[in-house]
């Protein structure tokens, strides 16, 4: 490990005031879902008290149905709806506008509960910023565009590492322009979290990896960034440390692995709601937008394809997908034309930010169309 990843980030020191990035209000531990009906019922009470509506709407990741005992608890509150996601692509920002419209039409609630993984969670964050501000998801798209709060909400992740439960946006796919970009802002924030390991005991091993991985990538980006500062570096060491013990344990998915790895999410999301990523995810989301690649494997395979930037992080996964036999695709970018080349320059050079982070101001002199092209190819 570099020297510089071991500790603390001191050189800004702690003189001058930080607003720190992060959400005061969760439950954690094995179990802790089975608090679900107390928690909404306190809220809906609460709700009416301030001249609200009482009603909440659950969204759920289609992965469950409406017989899953999960649904069920749920369905069982009063003056609740329950919906479900379609997680086969990433959150659109013509299917934000059209939840948004839907709600509208119905009857606004007074709060969203978002219940599955990154994409479940971002979507229902979205759909909440857009009820408390006009226009459309599209014009939120960037940093600190959002003007107020949206309605209250609260997310419970399903599966480990996506950091969507902590962070501060919410990643959109705009088809329109080839943008994959969030609503980066404080007001995306969930107001409340129930972390609960017991609930991704059904995801298969591999998502599971892949997922921690981008725990483990929302600890380096960070670690290695140009804005590094003590708060954010704090919370990326947890992250790291956590993901770390998870890949060296014999069995990922027991219950220490599954604590560990939904507590490293949470961390790593924080790490960057403080801070910023840096080369893995603009690259990803070139893999997403244009091949439709799954975020959380997408990043997987851009690390493996960055030696030269990453070194040591990428022996790390390479052991732990040895040791736990993970299956990672290959040859995904082998035969695509120069055009779709060009989209994937054109849908990773566009995050000037991270990159920025990553390499500094001068990125493009690094990051060259042939570059570019050359890491893509080794995927």
């Amino acid at each position: 490990m570099r020297e510089s990843l071991k500790k603390i980030n001191l050189r800004s020191g702690f003189l001058g005031i930080s607003k720190v990035k992060s959400i005061d209000n969760f439950f954690f531990g094995e179990g802790s879902f089975s608090q679900i009906e107390k928690i909404i019922q306190e809220r809906q009470e609460l709700h009416v008290k301030e001249g609200l509506t009482s009603k909440f709407v659950f969204y759920f990741d289609d992965f469950f149905d409406h017989d899953n005992e999960i649904v069920k608890k749920c369905s069982y509150i009063k003056n609740v709806d329950i919906k479900f996601i379609d997680t086969s692509d990433e959150p659109s920002t013509e299917l934000i506008n059209k939840l948004r419209d839907d709600l509208v039409e119905e009857g606004l609630p007074s709060g969203l509960v978002a219940i599955g993984g990154g994409i479940t969670l971002d979507t229902v964050k979205a759909v909440s910023n857009l009820l408390g501000n006009d226009g459309n998801a599209e014009d939120y798209q960037g940093w600190d565009l959002l003007k107020k709060k949206g309605v209250y909400k609260i997310g419970i992740p399903t599966v480990s590492g996506t950091g969507a439960e902590s962070s501060r946006t919410c990643v959109l796919i705009n088809q329109k322009n080839g943008l994959k970009l969030g609503m980066n802002s404080d007001f995306t924030l969930f107001d409340m979290l129930i972390l609960d390991p017991d609930l991704s005991k059904t995801v298969p091993k591999n998502i599971f990896f892949y997922t921690l991985t981008d725990a483990f990538f929302h600890s380096m980006e960070p670690l290695s960034g140009s804005l590094r500062n003590p708060i954010a570096d704090s919370y990326a060491l947890m992250a790291k440390n956590l993901c770390e013990e998870v890949f060296a344990l014999d069995e990922i998915k027991s219950s220490v692995g599954r604590s560990k790895a939904m507590l490293a999410s949470f961390f790593g999301g924080i790490a960057i709601a403080n801070s910023m990523t840096a080369l893995v995810h603009p690259f990803s989301a070139g893999l997403s937008v244009v091949l439709k690649v799954p975020h959380t494997l997408a990043n997987c395979l851009v690390l493996l394809a960055m030696e030269e930037f990453y070194p040591e992080e990428r022996a790390t996964i390479i052991q732990a997908i040895q040791k736990h036999n993970i299956e990672v695709p290959s040859d995904i970018c082998s035969q695509l034309s120069d055009k779709q080349f060009d989209d994937l320059y054109a849908s990773t050079i566009v995050h000037e930010k991270p990159l920025s982070n990553g390499l500094g101001k001068n990125f493009k002199d690094i990051l060259t169309k042939n570059k570019v092209k050359e890491i893509f190819e080794r995927i």
